[in-house]
This record gives C-alpha cells, sequence and structure tokens, in this order.
C-alpha cells in the first residue's frame, strides 16, 4: 500500500504523537512505513524514543549537501537548481527506529527566506520525490501549514489531517489550514481533536470546522507529557491514546477507500 498522509497544525497540539503513533501501528500491520520531520522544530524520531545523542541531523541543516545538490553558492544572487538530485537521499539518510524509517528533513526557520532560496528548493524537491515516487505507508509530521509541500507534492497526497486541541489559537490554525489545503485541491482533508477533557469541547471544535469530519477524538493524557520529558518513545506511554488512534486509523482509511 503506498498511503501518503500529511499531518499538520498549530505548534504543541500533538502531530507529532499522531505521526508517531499512526507511524507504529501502519508498521505492525506488515506495510513498509517512512516517517518524515519536515518541522523546523523537528523532533519527530524523539517521539519514537531515540537518545538525544543519537538524534538525526536534519537535512536542511546539511549546508554542504544543499550547495552540492543545488549548486548554490555563497554569491549574492547565484543561480542554483530548482530540481536537485535527490532520490538517493531518503535510503541515505533515513534511521531505522522499532521497525520502520525516519526521515528527518526539518525546515526553514529564517523569516523572509520564502521558497527563492537553495535550501527551500532542496526540501520541496525532496518531499516532492519521496511523496511521488515511493511506494511506502508515508506520514509527513509538518509545520503549521502546506506552504512546503507545493502543488505537485500535494497531487501526491492521500489525505490531509489537521491536529486540533480545545482552544481559539489553535482552531483558527487549524481552519486556515485548512483553507490553504482546499485551494490546493487535497481531495481528503480530516481532523483529530486531541487534548480533550469534556465532551463540550469536541463540540466547539466540530462546528468550527464546519463540514470537515472529526475522526478521532484523544482525550487528554498526561502519561503522553511524561514520556516527552523522559524522551521515551510516545507509543509505549499511553494505551488508551493508541487505541483512540487505531479508531481514527480506521475512519481515516475508510473515508479514504472504504477498507479498514
Amino acid at each position: 500500500m503506498g498511503l501518503k498522509l500529511a499531518i499538520g497544525g498549530k505548534g504543541g497540539v500533538g502531530k507529532t504523537t499522531v505521526s508517531a503513533i499512526w507511524s507504529t501501528l501502519f508498521s505492525m500491520d506488515g506495510y513498509d512505513v517512512l516517517a518524515i520531520d519536515a518541522d523546523p522544530d523537528a523532533n519527530l524520531a524523539a517521539a519514537f524514543g531515540v537518545p538525544q545523542d543519537q538524534m538525526p541531523v536534519a537535512l536542511v541543516e546539511m549546508k554542504d549537501l544543499i550547495k552540492q545538490r543545488t549548486g548554490s553558492s555563497d554569491s549574492p544572487g547565484a543561480y542554483f537548481k530548482l530540481n536537485p538530485h535527490v532520490s538517493d537521499l531518503p535510503d541515505k539518510y533515513a534511521i531505522k527506529v522499532n521497525g520502520l524509517k525516519v526521515l528527518t528533513l526539518g525546515a526553514l526557520k529564517v523569516a523572509g527566506k520564502g521558497c527563492a532560496c537553495p535550501e527551500s528548493a532542496f526540501l520541496k524537491a525532496l518531499l516532492c520525490f519521496t511523496i511521488l515516487q515511493r511506494k511506502e505507508v508515508i506520514i509527513v509530521d509538518l509545520d503549521a501549514g502546506v506552504e512546503c509541500m507545493g502543488r505537485a507534492t500535494v497531487a501526491g497526497i492521500d489525505a490531509f489531517v489537521v491536529v486540533v486541541e480545545p482552544g481559539a489559537r489553535s482552531i483558527d490554525t487549524a481552519m486556515n489550514i485548512i483553507k490553504m489545503a482546499h485551494e490546493l485541491d487535497i481531495k481528503y482533508v480530516a481532523v483529530i481533536a486531541n487534548k480533550i477533557t469534556e465532551p463540550a469541547q469536541v463540540e466547539t471544535i466540530k462546528t468550527a470546522l464546519g463540514q470537515y469530519p472529526v475522526i478521532g477524538i484523544l482525550n487528554y493524557e498526561s502519561r503522553l507529557q511524561q514520556a516527552d520529558l523522559q524522551r521515551k518513545n510516545v507509543f509505549d506511554a499511553s494505551e488508551k491514546t493508541v487505541d483512540e488512534l487505531k479508531t481514527a486509523k480506521k475512519a481515516l482509511l475508510t473515508m479514504i477507500n472504504g477498507k479498514t
């Protein structure tokens, strides 16, 4: 199965936890899984329990590699390749964790760099190749937004899942992400409500996000926070959250293709 999923949401809402647990569940189902960290605050590997001294370097930080592949230089206004060769990089730089692979891209942190820079061209080319050409189950943990993906990449995404916590800022960010996803013609957009402490919060989220289905409801679980503090695998932190995400996974697959 070549399923391609993007997970977005405001920072701190739990999208990395969702990405890590879903990646593990698909791997346990027997699929080859590539989990991609495309967040500027790259910590997806930590969610799988990778120790701090073994955390992979984000590819966006590999300046020599980016210069080599894009043909860029430090000269102002220098030309660079918009479609650099990247097909060998996922296998070369992904690390193996708990029966699956994790690739840490990172993302641009410098305000104003936009897409007119070698780093952005490199990341877009790598993400585009991985989404469109590779056949694994691919789960991308994104920053808040879809700009880093580009239209070519989005064409290969099967579904965009937005993680929302009960809060006005989180809901506003989710609405903006959903709007962008709609403008990019992503066919399936769904929502996971996280850190829920009372049913009324779910109703508020459903009302605000309108037609987009809430496929999962994750109750607040302090053990996930503790696992984060101790750099432990989030999959082992809360059986309840894993079960809730199993239900959400089933709902998402049913939405996409009617299969469980």
